[in-house]
């Protein structure tokens, strides 16, 4: 039997891959937003063009959240 309190496998999976995304997506904002290195490589900053496509298709509200996870 399951203990009160206690989160079922599914709860977890779902969680652990809403913190994987919101991970990339930081991440992603962080590369893309970066500006370029005067003097070097023009297109020095690599992203994920994978991220870059979910990133566009998100619903505003849901991209701040992923952007706002862990704050408060």
């Amino acid at each position: 039997m399951k203990e009160p309190g206690t989160r079922n496998h599914k709860q977890v999976d779902k969680a652990q891959k809403r913190g994987k995304l919101a991970e990339e997506v930081q991440l992603f904002v962080k590369q893309y937003g970066r500006k370029a290195q005067k003097g070097l490589e023009p297109n020095d900053r690599r992203y994920d063009g994978k991220i870059e496509t979910r990133v566009k298709q998100m619903h505003p509200e849901d991209l701040d959240r992923l952007l706002r996870d862990g704050e408060e």
